[in-house]
């Protein structure tokens, strides 16, 4: 062989140990957070790889040189992304329409990644007759995971007389259209109902046996009220969700009676297997109900926040912001983490979500606690102070960086660029 070939064989065997030796592993490593995963039961400082939108790796130490992109999270809490299960996102235009295609619900992209969320559940705002509308509307043009709970009304959450109509309750055919999207279709919702009787709830009930889901159940509406001993007790399958847990509205009894007890059979509804979801809205949050419950020892199973257009700018504000009212309530932080994360999850079937094990989809947020003065409002002007915030710094979903309050993955920029 020639000196010419040999240095030209040097040359090429050269590059391509350069090659190799500065190829990178992962698309993302996030490194020193404290990373808090309740289903692995993960609360230490870890460093977090994501490679193709999903977790390629959690390890202790992961070399920066194997990523693209390095973020330092050193001080900063990363958990899976937040899955809120409760709120109203099938915006739009319909007059008179309330939640479902109307002024009062939001889209979902704005109002999620900036608070950590990186799943929504829609509770109710579409029945079986407009669920496809919702989908392609909505769900289907959202960077955020949407899913959805279907209003045992077949016209979903418009308000007013349709949400009275008990001939528009059909459980077969809400049951049909569950089960014709089980990705998207989490649960059956029933709410607003007004009539003194138990029809509503048992159609849904019927409605999610039949199509293997839970059934969430905002209640009230009716003088004298039902029983709610009655619906947690009787109605209600093991799985099955109250919603607005810490309420305080006309037509529903209280979990918290008027001397600041707990009721006795609330309790035993947790025994026999009903979840208990904040829900906090715009009118069904009270500190009179949450702080003698939680002082009693009574959190929520599922922390959320009925968002729509009426409580983002109320005592609800964000996800982050309900779930530092639980933290300021002496409630720890990784349960609040599991109560926002892994349990959610749980509650509506889909343990793919929720958690931050190697081989799921890179849905994570990475948290600042904040140390100060704090107030926070519930929904009749009462003020609960407290010293511990929760700020967003960085959300991905599906290993895209989709908030980042402070640049924490970008690169710093120079004069000389």
């Amino acid at each position: 062989m020639s000196p010419t070939s040999l240095t030209l064989v040097s040359f090429i065997a050269c590059a391509a140990v350069a090659t190799t030796s500065t190829a990178q592993t992962y698309d993302i490593v996030i490194q020193n957070g404290r990373v808090i995963d309740p289903r692995n039961a993960v609360d230490a400082v870890m460093d977090i790889a994501i490679d193709d939108g999903v977790i390629a790796a959690v390890e202790t130490e992961i070399a920066a040189s194997e990523a693209g992109t390095v973020v330092d999270a050193t001080g900063l809490y990363v958990t899976p992304g937040l899955v809120d299960l409760h709120a109203h996102v099938f915006f739009g235009t319909e007059p008179n329409a309330a939640y479902s295609n109307g002024y009062n619900a939001l889209p979902p992209d704005g109002f999620t990644f900036r608070a950590g969320v990186t799943t929504v559940v829609d509770l109710g705002d579409a029945g079986w007759r407009n669920f496809v509308q919702f989908k392609e509307q909505v769900i289907d043009r959202s960077r955020t995971r949407v899913l959805a709970f279907l209003n045992i009304v077949g016209s979903g959450m418009k308000g007013g007389p349709v949400e009275q109509n008990l001939a528009d309750m059909d459980a077969k055919l809400t049951a049909m259209r569950a089960e014709e999207f089980p990705e998207l279709v989490v649960g059956i919702k029933v709410a607003h109902y007004e009539g003194y009787e138990w029809d509503p709830v048992n159609r849904a009930v019927e409605a999610g046996e039949s199509a293997g889901v839970p059934v969430a159940v905002d209640f009230g509406g009716q003088t004298p009220p039902l029983s709610l001993e009655e619906l947690l007790m009787t109605h209600l399958r093991p799985g099955d969700i109250l919603t607005h847990a810490y309420a305080d509205v006309p037509g529903r009894i209280a979990i918290v009676d008027e001397s600041g007890g707990l009721r006795p059979f609330v309790p035993r509804a947790r025994e026999r297997g009903i979840l208990f979801d904040v829900g906090h809205g715009a009118g069904s949050f009270r500190f009179d109900q949450a702080v003698p419950a939680m002082r009693q020892g009574f959190p929520p199973d599922t922390i959320s926040t009925d968002l729509h257009r009426a409580s983002m700018n109320a005592g609800m504000k964000d996800m982050l912001n309900v779930m530092s009212k639980f933290l300021n309530m002496e409630m720890p932080l990784p349960d609040v983490i599991r109560a926002s994360t892994w349990r959610p999850a749980q509650t509506i079937h889909r343990e793919d979500l929720g958690h931050l094990s190697v081989g799921a989809q890179a849905d994570l947020t990475a948290l600042r606690l904040r140390e100060g003065d704090f107030g926070f409002v519930d929904v009749e002007g009462d003020k609960l102070t407290g010293n511990q915030k929760l700020e967003c710094e960085l959300t991905l979903r599906a290993g895209e960086v989709v908030w980042d309050l402070n640049g924490l993955s970008s690169s710093a920029w120079t004069s000389s660029r």
